[in-house]
């Protein structure tokens, strides 16, 4: 599923307009973006937790050439799922 399609599918379940069901989506997305900046972790009972990791530095190989490179440690974001999410898909 694109974004124009989740676009899509809330403004029919909303009666919103495309436009307006997309300057939602993008605010949701804008906040959790911001809240993960500031404070590292997001909770959404029952859909889950997003949540800021750190990657230390580590080896790895350039598929390519086979050479041995160092990978830069770095901040990733991890999700894990909640109980309502996890029974929904099974």
């Amino acid at each position: 599923m694109t974004k124009a399609d989740l676009v899509a599918k809330i403004a029919a379940d909303t009666k919103l307009t495309k436009a307006d069901s997309e300057r939602a989506l993008n605010a949701f997305l804008s906040n959790v973006t911001k809240t993960l900046k500031k404070e590292g972790k997001l909770a959404l009972t029952g859909f889950g937790t997003f949540e800021v990791s750190k990657r230390k530095r580590r080896k790895g190989r350039n598929p390519q050439t086979g050479e041995v490179i160092t990978i830069k440690a770095r901040k990733v974001v991890k999700f894990k799922p909640g109980k309502v999410l996890k029974n929904s898909i099974k």
